[in-house]
């Protein structure tokens, strides 16, 4: 049988608010009146460009069996009636046509795939779905049809997992955490199937600090911040300025000639959440410290062991090792949506309440430099994440960039746009991210998920690392080009092996308190060593 959902145009307003689709009383859409075409906003033009044809991707571990029909059935009604995922993208700019959305039909069985997997015949399941993954990063979405689809693989991996779902949307769609909100949307916590799941907000200062109670004090802070504020920003500018011009990383890992159209090879490796809190509450860090310093000491070990292979393992020359990660030049460009998104809430009430949300591709740029090195002291790899995030908390480099990226395309067009934005990918090596998820446990349409993988292909950056939170676990994920890093489950180890290391450094130097019994406090027992 074939799910198809009948034609129409779509409308997002100029601050970005998506009306969701209306359904008749068959179940199908209603055209509104006055409704028009919506053209692309510039960041989502760019994503259509062959050498930046970048593919989201969310894959989800599922504890039981995946029953098609079902998907099939409840997508109508959910997914589908966001006027993003039932609209085609429309132009061609060659011709000097601008690239707009425009409804079309919905065939479910061209978007979820499932295809037939005989279990028997497989020696590894994990390989299995690696490659999978691998070969579906050489493909791209058809562009005659709404840009997403999602894979059905029901095939057993653990006891934990009986089925994965691989779930693919073109980035033109919406950036990164808009669309990963947009699925968490669609799940619900397995303990309250009516509940949608929480996610961790952002703290805010406490603006009540004693310290700075005083009128004359709180003037001087506040103008020690401005001041800051302006430094940073400064220097984040004329650092984006010189990459555009000049400045390109001198880092080991190089793009093979392929580039963004080279296939990516997708691992991920699932570790204690508690972990990052314990090393970051003992430090007084965030997660987000924690996360970049073990990438930058999981990176350092990667590095330092290829170094010595080749023949560079004596004492002596560890000092070479050293001077030779100091003076490498890593850094990764952070793509920051600077327009509130809606949350998941605003979402989910879109999709069944009919409701409005925000929604829209309104990217700024941020360069995150990666402090590579051999430290005697474990703990210094967070110490400088710490240095680096701090400098970008208080910087307008994101809001800079986006604007001048509006100014650009407003007065030199969006050829001039590209080229900026294609050296400054050129010139960088690693894209990052870190995301917060659900605090417990969750499922997509009823169905317990066991673990959340993030990743994309497609970007013109060899190596590609994500960070994401669920319950009490977090998943790294890497997707590298395999000219550039043959042996990416080697690099995943290294970065969740630099954890286990900074932990141990913080017990060790006594950064925590032990309990009578000899417990180190704010560690669960099972972890204890």
């Amino acid at each position: 049988m074939d799910y198809v959902i009948r034609k129409r145009t779509t409308k997002i307003n100029r601050n970005g608010v998506i009306r969701p689709l209306q359904l008749d009383c068959n179940g199908g859409l209603k055209v509104l009146e006055g409704e028009r075409m919506e053209l692309l906003s510039p960041a989502s033009v760019a994503f259509h460009k062959p050498d930046f044809n970048i593919h989201v991707m969310a894959i989800f571990g599922i504890k039981t069996p995946v029953d098609i029909k079902l998907l099939k059935a409840k997508f109508p009604t959910s997914l589908c009636k966001h006027p993003r995922f039932s609209s085609v993208v429309e132009g061609d700019p060659s011709k000097g046509e601008e690239l707009k959305w425009v409804r079309t039909e919905i065939n479910l069985d061209k978007h979820i795939i499932a295809p037939k997997i005989n279990s028997e015949d497989i020696e590894s399941p994990n390989k299995f779905v690696e490659d999978y993954i691998y070969n579906l990063s050489k493909t791209t979405l058809d562009k005659s049809r709404p840009l997403w689809d999602i894979h059905v693989l029901n095939l057993k991996l653990s006891e934990e997992v009986e089925a994965i779902t691989i779930t693919r949307i073109h980035h033109s769609l919406g950036d990164g955490t808009s669309l990963i909100s947009l699925l968490l949307a669609l799940t619900r916590k397995t303990s309250d199937p009516e509940a949608l799941p929480t996610i961790p907000a952002p703290k805010m200062r406490d603006g009540s600090d004693k310290k700075w109670k005083g009128c004359f004090w709180r003037w001087i802070s506040a103008l020690w911040l401005v001041l800051k504020l302006f430094w940073n920003t400064s220097m984040d500018i004329l650092m984006f300025v010189a990459t555009t011009l000049f400045l390109k990383d001198n880092s080991p890992f190089k793009s093979s000639p392929s580039g963004g159209n080279a296939s990516r090879r997708v691992v991920y490796k699932i570790f204690s959440l508690q972990d990052m809190k314990f090393v970051k509450n003992a430090i007084g860090a965030t997660i987000n410290d924690v996360a970049l310093g073990i990438t930058q000491a999981g990176l350092s070990r990667y590095l330092s062991r290829k170094y010595e292979n080749e023949g560079n393992n004596n004492e002596a020359a560890r000092e070479k090792t050293k001077k030779y990660l100091n003076n490498i030049r890593l850094r990764s460009v952070l793509l920051v949506n600077i327009r509130p998104s809606g949350g998941i809430q605003d979402l989910a009430d879109m999709m069944e309440k009919d409701a409005e949300a925000k929604w829209g591709n309104a990217v700024g740029y941020v360069l995150l430099p990666f402090a590579l090195g051999l430290h005697d002291d474990p703990l210094d790899y967070i110490r400088t994440a710490k240095t680096t995030v701090d400098k970008k908390k208080h910087s307008l480099e994101a809001i800079y960039t986006f604007f001048m990226a509006e100014v650009v395309m407003k007065f030199f067009g969006s050829k001039v746009a590209s080229v900026i934005s294609d050296r400054i990918n050129a010139h960088t090596t690693i894209a990052f991210s870190n995301l917060p998820g659900p605090l417990e446990e969750i499922g997509f349409y009823g169905l317990p998920l066991t673990f959340l993988a993030p990743t994309s292909y497609g970007q013109p950056h060899p190596v590609m690392i994500n960070f994401l939170s669920y319950s009490n676990k977090m998943t790294i994920v890497l997707a590298v080009d395999e000219h550039t890093v043959p042996d990416p489950h080697q690099l995943c180890d290294d970065i969740v092996e630099s954890l286990k290391l900074i932990k141990d450094a913080v017990i060790t130097q006594g950064l925590v308190k032990q309990d009578d019994s000899g417990m180190v406090q704010g560690c669960p027992p099972s972890q204890q060593s």
